[in-house]
C-alpha cells in the first residue's frame, strides 16, 4: 500500500538540509540492510544544494563505497555539456567522493536517445539481477517537480507515462532540449522510497495539482508516482506549500 509524508519547512534552505538528512538516513538503513544504498539521482537546478551538502557537511555520514549512483532522466547532450544531468551532479557531488567509475551508472546522452535508453535499461538490467518482467527496486529515488507538472522527463501528454513494460524510454519533451531518456513509471512506482523535493513559490501550484487531484495524470504526469510497496516524502518549502490547503 502507498504511503504518502508531507513535510514542509519555512525556507528553502531548511527544506535542502532535510533532504540531505533524510538521504544519509535511507543510505544508513540500506546499508545496514543488504550492504549498498541504490540511490537515484534527480536533474534540474533544487538539487544542486543538496549534492554540495552531501558531498561537504554530510560526507563522513555515509559509507560512500558502498553507494551506487543512478540517474532518473538524462537530456540528450554530452557528460560535460552544461545541460547535462550527470554534468551537475559531477560538479557538486560525485567528483568529490573519491568513487570507484563503477558506482556510477549515467545515461549516455551522447549517443542517438533510442540507443542510451537502450543500454541504460540493460545497464539496470545487469546491476539489478532482473528477469524479463522485473523492475529495480531503488532505495530512494529522488525527483524534482516542474511548473508544468512534469517529473524525471516524464511531460504532460507524452507516451511515457503509460509506459508499464520498459525500465528506460527517449523522449520528446516541450523544452529547450527536447531530446532526452527518462526512467518510466513502472520504475519509479517501484522504489522502496520516493522524495520529491520541490521549492519556491513558482512551483505552488503544481504542487497543489499533483499532491491534491483535481488534475489528469495527463495533464500532471508527477501524480503517477505513488509507489506501491514504498513511501512518497515531499519535502517542500513553505513557499512551493502555501497553496496547499491543509
Amino acid at each position: 500500500m502507498s504511503e504518502r509524508e508531507i513535510i514542509v519547512l519555512d525556507s528553502a534552505e531548511e527544506a535542502y538540509v532535510r533532504a540531505a538528512e533524510e538521504i544519509t538516513h535511507v543510505a544508513g538503513e540500506a546499508i545496514c540492510t543488504h550492504a549498498e544504498f541504490l540511490f537515484c539521482l534527480a536533474g534540474g537546478s533544487t538539487p544542486e544544494k543538496v549534492y554540495e551538502l552531501m558531498a561537504t557537511r554530510f560526507r563522513l555520514s555515509i559509507d560512500w563505497k558502498e553507494v551506487q549512483f543512478f540517474f532518473g532522466d538524462e537530456r540528450c547532450v554530452p557528460p560535460d555539456d552544461a545541460a547535462s544531468n550527470f554534468a551537475m551532479a559531477n560538479r557538486t557531488m560525485l567528483s568529490k567522493l573519491e568513487l570507484r567509475p563503477a558506482q556510477i551508472h549515467r545515461i549516455r546522452g551522447e549517443n542517438p536517445p533510442e540507443r542510451a535508453a537502450e543500454l541504460y535499461e540493460q545497464e539496470l538490467r545487469q546491476c539489478f539481477g532482473l528477469a524479463d518482467g522485473e523492475f529495480p527496486r531503488f532505495d530512494l529515488i529522488l525527483l524534482g517537480l516542474g511548473e508544468n507538472r512534469h517529473t524525471a522527463s516524464l511531460f504532460p501528454g507524452g507516451p511515457a507515462i503509460h509506459e508499464n513494460e520498459r525500465l528506460a524510454v527517449a523522449v520528446e519533451v516541450d523544452d529547450q532540449h527536447r531530446s532526452r531518456v527518462t526512467l518510466t513509471p513502472a520504475v519509479l512506482n517501484n522504489a522502496e522510497r520516493v522524495m520529491f523535493l520541490v521549492t519556491g513559490e513558482g512551483k505552488a501550484a503544481a504542487v497543489k495539482d499533483v499532491i491534491e487531484g483535481g488534475t489528469s495524470v495527463e495533464q500532471a504526469p508527477a501524480r503517477i508516482v505513488a509507489p506501491e510497496d514504498g513511501v512518497t516524502l515531499w519535502i517542500l518549502d513553505r513557499a512551493a506549500a502555501s497553496l496547499l490547503s491543509r
